[in-house]
């Protein structure tokens, strides 16, 4: 099992490197449908963007789709300021405490990528009386761009625009004690997890009693990832993302997390026992939880009408939508419960 984890650190890592943020997903996208193509798999891109995969199985009219989402947090230019740094827009729930000095890029439409800081205005502590103090809103904060600008002339003149997407810089480490940190394992590590397990269905010859798809999503931080472009046949579908850590809930970076109920309501009961049934069976170290603030792709795949049963895992992610760290052992007790459940 230890080369799938491998993999899936290392292709996680990989995908970290690409920015997506909501509404620029293409790139990071074509590397999924890409990866999955070198394991062997038919996989597509949807109108929409996201990338559906074809993993096999005899049984169509019950299949199975995983999915997980490649979008993440960001921001969008909403005004360049007389000064010439940008205001921003968030793309998803970034809370601006968390993007406070983070380095990040600003991807223009026709005229190429400029570098930055987020801060806070008058960012100096020994120039503002109020630093600390003042509440940090997307109102009160800009990009500082590591260019000469000294007016809004200046920085049109970059060719930066409003609605040009910015980046945060994901600060991507993998620790000696198996520890992942970055921002944006959110969900980029269950991506990495999903194409792992598919790696591993390929090189052990698994036939799949039912059919099986995975659904890499796009616009889920935003709320309809999963609405759109399940195949005919599917019964059941079980977002793979970050399980929850924190206080009042049981999950570790360690474990695999299932969630019993989220923001929006339980999850099928059947599913939920059948997933809490093969952790038991495979001595898996697990936790069901409740996350009190939170919604899936499959929650926004019931919401577009579609008749499936529903459920939610996911590797333990600590710190979620700011500066994340989950560990290998979550990985991998997350792709053990995938092949222990889907037969």
């Amino acid at each position: 099992m230890k080369k799938y984890v491998e993999y899936i650190t290392d292709v996680t890592c990989k995908l970290l490197a690409i920015d997506s943020p909501t509404g620029y997903t293409r790139n990071a996208a074509e590397f999924v449908m890409e990866e999955y193509k070198k394991l062997g798999y038919d996989a597509k891109m949807t109108v929409k963007g996201c990338v559906l995969v074809d993993i096999g199985g005899k049984n169509k009219d019950n299949g199975i789709v995983l999915a997980a989402h490649a979008d993440t947090l960001g921001a969008m230019v909403s005004e360049i300021k007389g000064n010439g740094n940008l205001k921003v827009s968030p793309l998803g729930g970034m809370n601006p405490n968390n993007a406070e000095a983070e380095n990040c890029r600003i991807v223009t439409r026709f005229d190429g990528i400029y570098e930055g800081t987020f801060q806070l205005n008058n960012a100096s502590v020994h120039v503002n009386a109020d630093y600390s103090d003042a509440k940090r809103k997307y109102s009160d904060m800009e990009v500082v761009l590591d260019e000469v600008v000294n007016s809004k002339e200046d920085t049109e003149k970059l060719g930066i625009m409003v609605g040009d997407i910015v980046c945060f810089d994901p600060r991507t480490t993998v620790t000696s004690k198996g520890y992942i940190k970055s921002r944006f394992l959110d969900d980029k590590l269950s991506v990495g997890i999903l194409l792992g397990y598919a790696k591993y269905l390929k090189e052990n010859n698994i036939e799949l009693e039912n059919a099986q798809y995975h659904y890499i999503t796009v616009y889920e931080e935003v709320g309809h990832g999963g609405a759109a472009s399940i195949p005919e046949g599917v019964t059941e579908m079980i977002s793979v993302d970050m399980g929850c850590v924190g206080d009042g809930l049981t999950c570790d970076e360690h474990m695999v997390s299932i969630c019993a109920k989220d923001s929006r309501g339980p999850y099928n009961y059947d599913v939920v026992t059948g997933l809490i049934k093969a952790a038991k069976e495979n001595e898996l170290n697990f936790a069901v939880d409740i996350y009190p603030f939170y919604g899936s792709d499959v929650d926004a795949t019931l919401g577009a009408g579609y008749d499936i049963r529903h459920g939610l895992i996911g590797a333990g992610v600590y710190a979620s939508h700011g500066y994340e760290r989950s560990h290998k052992d979550g990985v991998e007790n997350t792709l053990k419960l995938l092949i222990a459940y889907c037969k």
